[in-house]
């Protein structure tokens, strides 16, 4: 793997405040999706941002980033890739176990694996494509939902963005079919030097832009789920944000 599976520090952080501006919305009639609109001409029109989130789903904190992406310029969707059950980040049993909920989801019937959301992903390109014209689509992938943007490269997905990424396989990786950047933490147990460099030495075989950076005094999830009230975090977040603004203000436009 270029990132290992998830782990307990995909399931940490802190709510951020703000008030989302947003939408929620329906995709292809059967998931759930929260959808952010750029000003009124400032929008880049025909592109957009598909972002695929960590455990936590649809939430405060993923929200008000989707609005930050709108406010530059991007109409950029939400997808609910868990099927309606995305964790709480704060209400889990002692006993909770990631892996297992990954396999077959909270009440054993429900898994959150590849084969069932790949599906969800394929009706958001889709939804984006005919029901909102986005025909350049650039996709942030946070924690778990990074495997997803570099799967989907081959299906729709021009440009990428991943912060602390878990579970990318490296044939995934060595896949792509357009730039990507990474935002890294500094302590990543699920994303660690080794598993940085190895996908530096697949990204170059690639012949596609990237770019890969690391951010100090930070841990996996910082890019959605830091403290903002620590300097560095906030900092760290805030820029880990701009990264991924200006890639796609580069190679998605």
């Amino acid at each position: 793997m270029a990132s290992h599976p998830p782990g307990k520090c995909c399931t940490v952080g802190i709510k951020h405040e703000g008030n989302p501006a947003g939408k929620m919305i329906r995709v292809a009639d059967k998931h759930d999706a929260y959808l952010a609109t750029p000003p009124a001409g400032k929008e880049h029109k025909g592109a957009g941002i598909l972002y695929i989130p960590d455990v936590i789903g649809i939430w405060q904190n993923s929200k008000l980033m989707a609005d930050q992406f709108a406010a530059n310029g991007y109409l950029t969707m939400v997808i609910d890739v868990f099927n309606g059950d995305p964790l709480s980040l704060t209400n889990r049993p002692a006993n909770f176990d990631l892996m297992d909920w990954i396999a077959r989801g909270s009440d054993g019937k429900n898994p959150h694996t590849k084969e069932a959301v790949d599906p969800i992903v394929l009706d958001a390109i889709k939804a984006m494509k005919e029901e909102y014209g986005i025909q350049q689509i650039g996709s942030v992938g946070y924690c778990f939902g990074a495997k997803y943007v570099v799967g989907h490269y081959k299906n729709g997905i021009n440009v990428g963005y991943l912060a602390h990424p878990s579970f990318v396989d490296e044939d995934e990786l060595a896949a792509i079919s357009g730039p990507l950047a990474i935002s890294a933490a500094e302590t990543d147990s699920i994303f660690p030097a080794e598993k940085r460099h190895k996908s530096e030495e697949i990204l170059q075989k690639t012949g596609q832009p990237y770019q890969i950076t690391l951010f100090s005094g930070v841990e996996h999830g910082f890019a959605v789920r830091c403290d903002p009230s620590v300097k560095i975090q906030k900092f760290a977040k805030e820029q880990a944000f701009i990264q991924a603004v200006t890639w796609f203000d580069e190679y998605l436009l």
